[in-house]
């Protein structure tokens, strides 16, 4: 081998691992993009909404933190929905007890209340009826009672609203509209629409 070749052969032998390097750097890169990329996973797992479980001629029971009821729910055939932690009922019968002692009762031919059954959808010959009750100083709250189709309670924070004709008994006043929100809290009613209404005389204070 002349001297000429053998230099141009030496010379070649330093590079050689670096182009093998190459080589197999780019033949990595190949593989990687030819292989076929995993389904990506979704950011969050979509829930059908399909009853988990179902309840017939049930009873649930909610109590606060000294042991005392807050809430009952009672119905003839119950399906929870775990993607709302919603519970649909037919004939649906309620009873919340306010901390103050004020007692509300519902019933409806379909309900739809969340978890706690603190919030409480009523479809169908819906009726939300909170008791007459005796104040510390004296004064009666007079008993009051909502009827309609439809009727959204809050039990918990004592409201009551819907987007559809109403009927509300206060002792023996009655009054009709076309919408309603009522928050016994704030102590506001709003009736909306055509409100009729009918108040009875006080009956006078005997002597």
């Amino acid at each position: 081998m002349s001297s000429a070749l053998r230099r141009s052969w030496d010379r070649l032998s330093l590079y050689l691992p670096v182009l093998l390097m190459g080589l197999l750097a780019m033949g990595t890169w190949w593989l990687v993009r030819s292989a076929p990329r995993p389904p990506a996973a979704d950011a969050q797992t979509v829930l059908r909404h399909a009853p988990d479980y179902s309840l017939r001629d049930f009873a649930v029971k909610n109590f606060g933190p000294d042991g005392q009821l807050q809430s009952e729910l009672q119905g003839r055939v119950g399906h929870h929905y775990p993607d709302t932690d919603t519970l649909e009922i037919e004939q649906v019968q309620m009873r919340s007890i306010s901390p103050e002692g004020r007692v509300t009762t519902a019933h409806a031919r379909r309900g739809l209340s969340n978890a706690d059954g603190s919030e409480v959808q009523l479809f169908g010959d819906a009726v939300v009826t909170r008791a007459a009750q005796q104040l510390p100083d004296g004064r009666v709250l007079p008993r009051l009672q909502f009827e309609g189709e439809f009727l959204h309670a809050w039990t918990q924070d004592e409201r009551v609203r819907s987007h559809l004709p109403v009927t509300l008994l206060r002792g023996t006043d009655r009054f009709t509209a076309d919408r309603m929100d009522y928050d016994n809290m704030a102590q506001q009613m709003q009736l909306q629409g055509r409100v009729h209404g009918v108040l009875q005389p006080a009956t006078p204070a005997r002597p």
